[in-house]
């Protein structure tokens, strides 16, 4: 499996992009202003979405994917996520007055999208590939997600705060190698990180104690102009766990 990353920031600006990831050539893990990048060629092959959640950051740009390639396409691309995140976006984006409805374009019988639900902890296959969702803790219902080739797993966290069933599950994945988690906020903001629940360092550093497995740790969704500061505090809050910075572009081979 390889996984690209097409956008890991909280905001855009200065070449900043929201979260968007590839996974191989026919798969997004969510769908943020990052699918921008991507060429119409590779638009095209995509045939699944896996959603964490259903904020902007993280769906805008499914909107503008299906309606750019629905109609060269042969098949409806998937919306794969848990199912209060689909009415949420069959509800407020999908509904006729934000954008049209394209479980029913051009008919329901041949659309250009369609829905399928996913249960937390169920492993979804897919082609030899193991993609099983995760608890994570958010302002909204929210999930993260495992990717498993089979010899070894990457986590993607989502948007997440304080959450002990996180670690829970994190622990029990023995072919762990990456872990790709969020600090959006610095420590002086560490009150607005607890109430939109995300993670600043010091957030995040109160609950890496709880991580029982080695993994080569990255940091995603700092928001713009804090990052430099976010990853300074990281380094001194959590640099033990020797974490990177994700960044655009970067790959994942597992």
């Amino acid at each position: 499996m390889k996984l690209r990353i097409l956008g890991c920031s909280g905001g855009i600006g200065s070449g900043e992009q929201t979260t968007a990831m590839l996974l191989d050539d026919d798969v997004l893990i969510d769908a943020g202003t990052g699918v921008g990048n991507l060429s119409l060629s590779e638009m095209i092959k995509i045939d699944h979405i896996f959603v964490t959640h259903a904020h902007l950051d993280h769906v805008a740009f499914i909107p503008f994917l299906v309606d750019t390639v629905g109609s060269i396409r042969n098949k409806p691309i998937t919306i794969h996520a848990i199912q209060s995140t689909l009415d949420t976006l069959r509800e407020h984006l999908f509904n006729w007055h934000l954008w049209p409805d394209f479980t029913r374009i051009p008919n329901e019988n041949s659309p250009y999208m369609r829905y399928e639900a996913l249960t937390l902890g169920d492993t979804f296959f897919l082609e030899g590939r193991a993609i099983t969702p995760l608890p994570a803790h958010h302002t909204v219902p929210t999930v993260g997600f495992q990717l498993d080739s089979g010899t070894a797993s990457l986590v993607f966290s989502g948007d997440t705060t304080t959450h002990d069933a996180f670690w829970m599950a994190v622990n029990r994945i023995a072919n762990l190698k990456y872990l790709i988690i969020e600090s959006a906020f610095c420590n002086q903001k560490r009150d607005i990180a607890i109430r939109s629940r995300h993670f600043c360092p010091s957030l995040l550093a109160e609950e890496l104690h709880k991580l029982e497995r080695d993994a080569e740790m990255f940091i995603t969704h700092m928001k713009p102009g804090e990052a430099d500061v976010i990853m300074d505090e990281i380094q001194q809050c959590i640099g033990q766990y020797n974490p990177r910075r994700l960044e655009n572009n970067q790959s994942f081979e597992f």
